[in-house]
């Protein structure tokens, strides 16, 4: 089921507060399986297409910030979040004039575009637009975690 509790007017009201983070709750999609929320594909791409390029609400740096440092800072961690000597090489390479969501509540499975490469721990997952295969995402845990 799909609600709409909040209108464009809330959501820009919470943008512009400077300590939110910009991520889904979205589970893990298998492409072209199930009917999933579109931010699934493209929550990240949505806030940089509409909220930084068009509307601008916040600015790119901003945005990137609650995306990256903002979440791995309050998450405690240590090794994410920034461009810096000894941390994860976690690299998304966009065009900012072409990044957009292409999810929609009727054709769901929808990738994002203008995303151009991106790094995960050092290794090239994405390339020109395209997977390379490679699959070397961890499970991160924080200080919290069992085990």
């Amino acid at each position: 089921m799909v609600y709409f509790s909040m209108n464009e007017d809330d959501l820009i009201r919470i943008m512009k507060y400077p300590f939110n983070m910009i991520a889904s709750d979205a589970g893990i999609i298998e492409f072209n399986s199930g009917m999933p929320h579109p931010r699934g594909y493209g929550t990240n791409a949505r806030v940089l297409s509409r909220y930084v390029r068009e509307k601008q609400i916040i600015s790119w740096e901003e945005a990137i910030r609650r995306m990256t440092s903002l979440p791995a800072q309050k998450f405690n961690l240590k090794d994410r979040g920034l461009l810096r000597e000894g941390m994860a090489a976690d690299i998304v390479i966009f065009d900012p004039a072409t990044i957009a969501d292409q999810a929609t509540f009727e054709k769901p499975h929808q990738y994002t575009t203008g995303i151009k490469y991106v790094l995960v721990n050092g290794s090239i997952t994405i390339e020109n637009e395209k997977h390379t295969g490679s699959r070397a995402g961890v499970v991160l845990k924080g200080p919290g975690s069992a085990n």
